[in-house]
């Protein structure tokens, strides 16, 4: 499988301050952006808007419009699933890349990390998934993890997928067999089982419906 940082993107120069809005609106109408870089000197100071730059008077220059730029980003060592998470609080499907030292090294769309996320266990293998919910203050990854595993199960991964200030739901998902021993053994640890499917037809509905998702795969 790749790694993440294989899917670094230089392909397109950042925009400078010293560039004008037309060369940024040129930029946007060339390529499916909503954001993309602006270096001054060589340092990362943020990402113009597509839709901010649209506005602009096209004779001003990117430093002008600088109180614009939105200034999210990710390192070079950010693992995959946080990365997502940058693309969806920020609703972009571009995400520039900075080294440890802050240093602009280029930048992740959002379908290439889709890409990614579709060769992760989590997705590729077969297995079951089971959605569990306790008290916020009483579940921990390990538990879970001891108790798929000592019912000979496979944990091909887990995670947060809702949480409230008393509760959360840990989507879970396991290699095939042993799932009913499983479903006993949360109840018995006081998790409440929320939802049980196969793979095929619950991975099927995350993807159907989630509208980020959605949104950015037509891109």
């Amino acid at each position: 499988m790749n790694e993440i940082t294989d899917f670094l993107n230089t392909n397109i120069k950042a925009l400078r301050t010293t560039d004008t809005v037309a060369d940024a609106q040129d930029l946007f109408a060339e390529y499916p952006f909503s954001h993309f870089p602006v270096l001054e000197d060589g340092v990362y100071i943020g990402c113009a808007g597509s839709e901010d730059v649209e506005l602009m008077d096209i004779e001003k220059t990117m430093d002008d419009i600088r109180f614009n730029f939105e200034r999210f980003f990710v390192r070079d060592t950010t693992v995959w699933l946080d990365v997502l998470e940058v693309f969806a609080k920020n609703e972009t499907n571009l995400v520039p890349v900075l080294s440890a030292e802050n240093k602009y090294l280029g930048y992740y769309e959002i379908t290439d990390i889709i890409k990614f996320f579709d060769q992760t266990p989590f997705l590729k293998e077969a297995g079951g998934i089971l959605v569990v919910e306790k008290g916020v203050l009483e579940y921990s990854m390990s538990e879970v993890a001891q108790i798929v595993e000592s019912n000979n199960g496979r944990l091909l991964g887990l995670f947060v997928s809702e949480a409230s200030m008393d509760k959360v739901q840990i989507t879970v998902k396991i290699s095939l067999g042993g799932l009913s021993e499983i479903i006993q053994t949360f109840r018995r640890y006081n998790y409440d089982i929320i939802t049980e499917h196969q793979e095929d037809a619950y991975l099927n509905t995350l993807k159907d419906r989630s509208d980020y998702l959605d949104k950015y795969l037509n891109i």
